[in-house]
């Protein structure tokens, strides 16, 4: 057995409507289109892939993060530099940046990431390698 997530599986009430949204974001993090139809696509990168898909059985068109269920997607971003580069440019791609008055480090010093809400209220974090992330030097309180 192998272990990690196989897909993930997001239903999107008008994927028309953030389809461009989510081909930039994904392309821009290394995902592939991997398949696409008419109410839905499939990205794919090391192994895992992650389908956006409109389906006739929602419940409620409404996305809430805040509510029971999905919260948000965490991504590889890679070097501190190309996470920041993605967030200089996610505006413009219809991603609207979260906590920017802590960016990089709203989840704390040791933690380098961005968070982006989409116009469905979708939310990801984008998050730098471990290994090359900057850490602020000791401040006195």
């Amino acid at each position: 057995m192998m272990p990690g997530l196989h897909h993930i599986e997001l239903w999107i009430a008008d994927l028309g409507a953030v389809r461009t949204e989510w081909r930039w974001l994904l392309d821009r993090l290394g995902f592939t289109l991997d398949s696409e139809w008419s109410s839905g696509e499939s990205w794919a990168a090391g192994g895992t892939y992650l389908t956006l898909t409109t389906s006739p059985n929602l419940s409620d068109a409404a996305h809430d993060r805040r509510r029971a269920g999905l919260n948000h997607l965490a991504f590889h971003g890679g070097e501190p530099a190309h996470v920041d580069a993605l967030m200089a440019e996610a505006p413009a791609y219809g991603w609207s940046p979260l906590y920017a008055e802590r960016y990089p480090h709203a989840g704390g010093y040791q933690h380098y990431a961005g968070w982006l809400e989409n116009a469905a209220g979708f939310k990801v974090e984008v998050v730098a390698d471990a290994a090359s992330t900057r850490t602020p030097a000791a401040t006195a309180d």
